[in-house]
């Protein structure tokens, strides 16, 4: 490469105002300063300047110029300075001086460099973050314990006593329960705010909308985020937002390769020749790649693909990593086969901990080398690839084309700031055509039963408001007008479709000899459930696992019955029992998530209306919170998203080091008892092994402060 030659066509695009392949240019340039160790001229520092890109200046080449606005663009992001590039620094600014922003930009944008600098600047007392997932939340909780649990309570699960200065981070799920316990929020984030139209997430929508309204009312400033969206329709949910496309600003470059140009022949040819091509990239790469491979079905037929062809790795890391899979989780799963290859797998299925070792794997110079996943890889957590290998163009879980929303959030995970310039895209099938997303958010009428038209006026419209009266008129039919109410202000109902509540209470004023033995579900025989287990889940038929709603029910109460034990007995042993109705370890994580998240919320709507309704003195709240901790101990739960799995818990527990079964143990002073014991003394105990201590190892990381 020439680079005068190329400084020349990077200056020649300013100079004609085409600033988005300016920055291209000069991205692909600094590459090449990178692999070939060379240092920045003075010239090169100008151009970083001219396009915004100031995070690359290199002082010490720069002249003083542009040495100056190197330091002046420098921020506190929490205990430590960072250079914002513009648009960063344009964006802080505008949130400084109080804006309510939704913001889209591409995935090396930097968005949480900007939420760091807020909160180190403004020094708001309540910050609520919700993020779409369990792993993002543990991801940005890392990272804001890091910076700023010396002088904030980070909270990220429910039943936890507030502090004078909170950062909440939540699904918006949980967000509900915190509605009532806080005042006043200063700045409300929502990120991946696209999740909000039922076209990018028909199940969590109406959650996630509830929250915005619900929390939006207390909060004095709003943020949102977003990738690869180009406008905003009109809604009631951001009406008071202005829009920032900020699209055009990438850090990094992204080179597309076409080898599905290449790939001829009937359906079966093809997925030889895809195979082929995938393995030869592999090979000739040799550095980290994404695998997006679609659907369950696709994982496998890649995961089979590398398990044939891949040579076994002999890094350490791997060696024991997946020797821990075997014990832990068995022999014959085929991540702990693809492991041994250097390959992990993500989903939205597997035990948190699971998928966040493998992406701090991920990230090691000595881990993982490739991950195959669904969608999940984008939503869940903010890793990134040198290489994202487009396997199969449809969405995750269906046969529908990959629209180019989609497709470009996917491609968005390739390359990185400050660790690989240019992120390239290899597409062994063809991709979506181009096209602009606008963002169309309307109001679902299944929360309208959620909500006070009185308190949420301003957010409706007379035909919702009308709809809410009469919703609200049904109700108080049934439960009674200060009954209704109350458990409307208090927030209480997990489900987000009101019919499905309104309906359940009707039954069960008409007919509540049906719920007789409720009670039951607290008796420690698990035998005793049968039929109550039986009523419930076909309150909701499609909800339970895979197949005819017969098979599928039956396993699913069989499962849970079984799933009692997941505190005393391993998982492999737990396979055992449960391998007479053919639930295999993939169907163990699809139904213990099922069973933790849908069944326990719906008998808790349950248990809320017969309370109400039929009035006996039972309360079935101790099975509700036992499911949906999935039988483990809650604090042993909520500890997996912290990235401590279950197995190292029981290791402590049976050896009395820390006692999970004590009532009073909460997540808060768990941690506290962490601190105290100290990393090293956890690692030096015998029953302790090699992989054990790196997982422990990542776990303290999640739970020290910069000062530590």
């Amino acid at each position: 490469m020439e680079i005068f030659e190329t400084c020349h066509i990077v200056n020649q695009f300013l100079i004609e105002r085409k600033e988005v392949q300016a920055r291209n240019e000069l991205i692909k340039l600094l590459d090449y300063h990178e692999r070939n160790e060379i240092e920045y001229s003075p010239l090169v520092n100008h151009l970083i300047r001219e396009t915004g890109l100031y995070p690359y200046l290199k002082a010490d080449t720069a002249n003083w110029e542009d040495r100056f606005v190197f330091e002046i663009f420098k921020v506190d992001i929490g205990g430590k300075q960072a250079t914002l590039h513009r648009e960063q620094s344009s964006l802080l600014k505008r949130l400084v001086n109080g804006e309510n922003i939704a913001v889209s930009a591409p995935t090396s944008f930097g968005k949480s460099f900007v939420i760091d600098a807020f909160i180190s600047i403004k020094k708001p007392d309540n910050v609520v973050i919700i993020v779409p997932t369990i792993a993002l939340t543990d991801e940005t909780r890392r990272r804001l314990y890091k910076k700023f649990a010396n002088s904030y309570k980070i909270i990220t699960t429910t039943e936890v006593e507030l502090a004078e200065r909170n950062i909440f981070i939540f699904p918006q799920e949980r967000a509900m329960n915190y509605v009532n316990k806080i005042d006043s929020i200063d700045i409300l984030i929502i990120d991946e705010f696209y999740k909000a139209s039922s076209v990018y997430d028909k199940s969590r929508s109406p959650s996630l909308l509830k929250a915005i309204i619900k929390l939006g009312l207390k909060s004095k400033q709003k943020y949102f985020l977003a990738p690869n969206i180009t406008s905003i329709g009109d809604n009631v949910f951001t009406q008071d937002m202005a829009f920032e496309d900020k699209l055009g600003f990438s850090t990094v470059y992204l080179e597309r390769f076409e080898p599905y140009k290449e790939i001829e022949g009937d359906r079966i040819e093809k997925e030889l020749q895809k195979g082929e091509v995938l393995l030869k990239i592999l090979e000739e790469t040799k550095t980290k790649s994404l695998i997006y491979a679609a659907s369950y079905p696709q994982i496998d037929k890649v995961s089979n693909l590398l398990n044939e062809n891949l040579p076994i790795s002999d890094k350490p890391l791997m060696v024991e990593f997946a020797n821990w899979l075997t014990i832990n989780y068995g022999a014959n799963w085929k991540l702990t086969n693809l492991v041994k290859r250097g390959v992990g797998i993500h989903n939205g299925q597997l035990h948190r901990s699971i998928s966040q070792i493998q992406v701090k794997l991920f990230e090691e110079q000595e881990g993982l080398n490739n991950i195959i996943s669904t969608s999940s890889i984008i939503e869940g957590v903010n890793t990134s690839a040198e290489n994202v290998i487009i396997w199969r163009n449809r969405k995750s879980g269906g046969n529908s084309i990959l629209d180019s929303f989609t497709y470009k959030n996917i491609i968005g995970r390739g390359g990185r700031m400050f660790k690989y310039f240019i992120g390239k895209i290899y597409l062994l099938e063809p991709p979506p055509q181009e096209g602009t997303t606008q963002l169309d958010i309307p109001f679902p009428d299944t929360i309208l039963g959620d909500l006070d038209e009185n308190i949420y006026s301003s957010s409706l419209d007379n035909e919702q408001i009308a709809k809410i009266v009469t919703f609200k008129n049904e109700m108080y039919d049934i439960l009674g007008k200060e009954s209704y109410d109350r458990l409307l202000k208090e927030n209480i109902f997990q489900s987000n479709n009101s019919e499905f509540i309104k309906e359940t209470a009707r039954q069960m004023k008409s007919n509540p000899e049906e719920w007789n033995g409720l009670s039951y579900l607290n008796s420690n025989e698990p035998e005793s459930w049968d039929r109550l287990l039986w009523k419930i889940i076909s309150l909701q038929p499609g909800e339970w696992g895979d197949g005819p709603y017969g098979i599928q029910h039956r396993k699913f109460v069989e499962f849970v019955k079984v799933l009692v034990e997941n505190w005393g007995s391993t998982i492999p042993e737990l396979l055992d029992e449960l391998d007479e109705f053919d639930i295999d370890i993939e169907q163990f994580f699809k139904l213990e998530r099922t069973a933790a998240f849908n069944l326990s919320s719906l008998i808790s709507d349950i248990n809320i209306l017969q309370k109400e309704i039929i009035n006996n003195g039972t309360d079935v709240a101790p099975f509700v919170s036992r499911v949906s901790h999935a039988f483990l101990p809650s604090v042993v739960y909520q500890l997996e998203e912290y990235g401590m799995p279950r197995m190292i818990s029981r290791k402590l527990h049976q050896n009395g080091i820390i006692n999970f079964l004590d009532e009073n143990l909460n997540i808060h002073n768990a941690i506290e008892i962490f601190h105290k014991i100290g990393k090293e003394m956890i690692k030096s105990y015998d029953y302790i092994d090699t992989f054990d201590k790196y997982i422990v190892d990542y776990f303290y990381d999640g739970i020290t402060t910069n000062s530590e």
